[in-house]
């Protein structure tokens, strides 16, 4: 097993706790972990800088990757799916840098995400109706506030009569259906050649005869090929994309269209926005360190010089309990989803309780 490896005995330990979500490792001497979406330092230190290279030649082992003064940080994953980051001199001042960020092995099903306070009931019916109905969902957020993880918890939705290709930068996805193909990036050789890009790795899916595309992440100028794919019929379209609010998302929605250089009016790039998205999924970090979707917000379309937004659901913020745990609830706008007109074309009704106005 790959924790066998003698280099790994350092972190063993941290890696075997359920608690510790992430790893960071700040040079030899200060390491810090989360645990319980709280960031605090570990009584762990390396012998010197040399051990802490040797962990860093483990784990980029599994990959056939390396450091270097031409290539000082580079994006790993771990056998049992754990995704990392190692940054070193020259951009790093203070010793090797080694982030990692543990799979959660424990939140598998959408109940899951319910028991822990992600979401709501009536969220979760709402949401694994759009990803098996095949809407174009965009799960947003910051850093580490969950959005691959409700990503991989729904995308076990989606039906196994389906071929799935998912691209990834690291691959980090793992997917159950029968036909799922797995793209990853390249990166450049020593002498930069060589990438392979996630756009060009979504051109190239489309000539895979895919019922679905799933992107890990958009970040670039892919998010034209991935709007241009939905729009050509490849329905069920799911992607991460780091944003503040569902307003941010598409304003980088916008920004990465317009870097591709195409001369392209800022409405239509609104219009191909408002017609491909159907949701944007928000993720955050409340105060004390909790993981939420805070949102789950519809594209109805273009209005203006804007695409118009409508909420479906949101979290309402109380304030602390006594154990200075934050408290609040979700409300439900009360608007019927229209995405719920592909599932009535399919047969498929949503009881209209599930999206009714009010609290949960």
């Amino acid at each position: 097993m790959f924790l066998d490896h003698p280099h790994i005995e350092p972190i063993r330990a941290l890696m075997e706790d359920p608690e510790v979500t992430e790893i960071m490792i700040n040079g030899p001497q200060q390491v810090f972990v989360e645990r319980r979406g709280v960031i605090q330092p570990e009584p762990l230190q390396f012998r010197d800088e040399d051990q802490l290279n040797l962990l860093i030649g483990a784990l980029l082992q599994t990959m056939g990757r390396m450091v270097s003064a031409s290539n000082p940080y580079v994006d790993f994953r771990l056998p049992d799916g754990s995704r990392g980051n190692v940054t070193t001199a020259p951009v790093a001042l203070n010793g090797p840098i080694v982030t990692i960020r543990k799979f959660t092995k424990t939140l598998t099903r959408p109940q899951d995400l319910i028991r822990v306070g992600t979401l709501s009931k009536r969220m979760a019916v709402v949401l694994g109706a759009a990803v098996k109905y095949r809407a174009n969902i965009i799960f947003s957020g910051a850093t580490g506030t969950g959005k691959t993880t409700t990503l991989g918890v729904f995308s076990r939705l989606i039906p196994e009569s389906e071929r799935i290709i998912t691209i990834e930068d690291t691959a980090e996805l793992q997917l159950h259906q029968p036909n799922v193909v797995r793209l990853e990036c390249r990166q450049p050789n020593i002498e930069g050649k060589g990438a392979i890009t996630l756009s060009q790795l979504v051109r190239n899916a489309l000539r895979m005869r895919p019922t679905r595309i799933i992107v890990g992440e958009v970040r670039g100028d892919e998010a034209i090929d991935m709007l241009q794919a939905i729009a050509s019929g490849h329905q069920g379209c799911l992607a991460v994309l780091h944003a503040s609010t569902p307003l941010d998302a598409v304003s980088r929605l916008e920004m990465m269209s317009l870097s591709r250089g195409l001369m392209l009016p800022l409405w239509a790039i609104h219009k191909q926005i408002a017609s491909a998205v159907d949701l944007i999924v928000q993720h955050d970090f409340l105060v004390d360190g909790t993981r939420k979707i805070t949102r789950i917000t519809e594209l109805e379309g273009v209005e203006g010089d804007r695409v118009r937004l409508q909420d479906l659901f949101r979290y309402e913020r109380r304030g602390t309990d006594a154990a200075g745990r934050e408290t609040g609830q979700w409300i439900s706008s009360g608007t019927k989803p229209r995405f719920l007109e592909k599932c009535e074309k399919m047969g498929i009704t949503i009881p209209p309780e599930t999206y009714a106005a009010g609290a949960e």
